[in-house]
């Protein structure tokens, strides 16, 4: 199959392209500053916040391909904090790049696959995405973004021969924790006093999470599977637990729940 990536620097996107690479799969992968490069991977560089590098990575595989198979949604990044002292600027960020940069790449990847009449879709979205998480409400509110989006389309292009995948992970040990732009605003911890402990326990789980390589696997056999599921979590079993959880629970008990673990 040809699959392009987005965003395989680091962390789940280089697993993913190294995993499906050695399943023999054709990758491209989108990246903005590579240092090392993944044998048998063609690397395009590309900005998800750029109308026009989306455009170009798109047809670039085309010119080279003729199809594309499977457009995986990887890239993102995150930012945390209070909101009220999350900068607007940086807010913006958050959702150009993780649901703008999806709905760029889509704009030009969608009428490939009708015409095609096949092709799957695989977007990452995060547990942060099926409940809003303390410290990190822009994150998931980007998330939130990409499971509207994706079940309106999923639903459009039924009879396109298009299917689509939603990715739902809980923590995983990747650079993504170090990179986070998170508030460092001495008011910001006065207001906020639970705050320095719930960024610790954040950064706590995902350092200690699961691994990307295991998340690789999973896109691999969602890749072949003849019939995947709508949504898929990708997560420890206690995370798993806290969504199904969540859909039984009374909204004003589960927030008392997120509300202890997190230590509000």
């Amino acid at each position: 199959m040809v699959i392009l990536i987005t965003g395989i620097t680091s962390g789940f996107g280089k697993a993913m392209a190294q995993r499906l690479t050695a399943d023999g799969h054709k990758v491209y992968g989108t990246h903005r500053k590579a240092a090392d490069f993944i044998p048998g991977v063609t690397y395009i560089q590309a900005d998800s916040q750029s109308d026009a590098d989306c455009e170009a990575a798109v047809q670039q595989v085309m010119a080279a391909e003729g199809r594309i198979d499977v457009f995986i949604n990887n890239a993102g990044m995150g930012i945390g904090g209070p909101i009220e002292f999350n900068q607007i600027s940086e807010t913006q960020r958050q959702m150009d790049v993780n649901w703008m940069g999806m709905v760029r790449y889509l704009h030009f990847v969608l009428p490939i696959m009708r015409k095609q009449h096949s092709g799957r879709i695989i977007c990452l979205s995060s547990i942060g995405g099926l409940m809003g998480l303390p410290f990190q409400g822009a994150y998931s509110a980007s998330k939130y973004a990409i499971e509207g989006y994706c079940e309106a389309l999923r639903l459009e292009t039924r009879n396109a021969g298009i299917k689509v995948i939603v990715v739902e992970p809980g923590d995983f040990a990747t650079s993504f924790t170090a990179q986070r732009a998170s508030v460092t605003d001495p008011e910001a911890q006065a207001a906020y006093p639970s705050y320095s402990k719930a960024l610790s326990n954040i950064e706590h789980d995902e350092t200690n999470g699961l691994k990307p390589e295991f998340l690789a696997a999973k896109i691999c056999k969602i890749v072949k599977a003849k019939r995947p599921r709508h949504n898929y979590i990708v997560a420890t079993f206690v995370q798993r637990l806290s969504v199904y959880i969540k859909a039984i629970l009374p909204p004003k008990l589960f927030a008392k729940v997120l509300s202890l673990y997190y230590g509000l």
